[in-house]
């Protein structure tokens, strides 16, 4: 689960509003939520994205580890990334 893609048909809004073309489906998410979407915009990959979280907010690493991996789960089943 290293690099991490967002999926083509995805729109985001700068206010966390999300569109998925295929499907018409929208999603807001929070400040987090965003952050976390930017990164992987930007081309960073899951490492990357855990230590910026790590550092930017006041979180242990063992909850981290395990919210991430959940949203990132849920990007995947409502198909808003692709991993490689």
């Amino acid at each position: 689960m290293d690099k991490l893609n967002i999926s083509p048909n995805l729109a985001i809004s700068d206010n966390g509003f999300l569109f998925l073309s295929t499907t018409g489906e929208t999603f807001t998410v929070n400040e987090i939520a965003k952050t976390i979407l930017k990164e992987i915009k930007n081309g960073n990959d899951y490492k990357s994205i855990f230590k910026r979280l790590l550092n930017e907010y006041d979180i242990d690493e063992k909850t981290l580890e395990k919210d991430l991996a959940d949203f990132i789960n849920q990007l995947n089943i409502y198909n808003l990334i692709e991993n490689y």
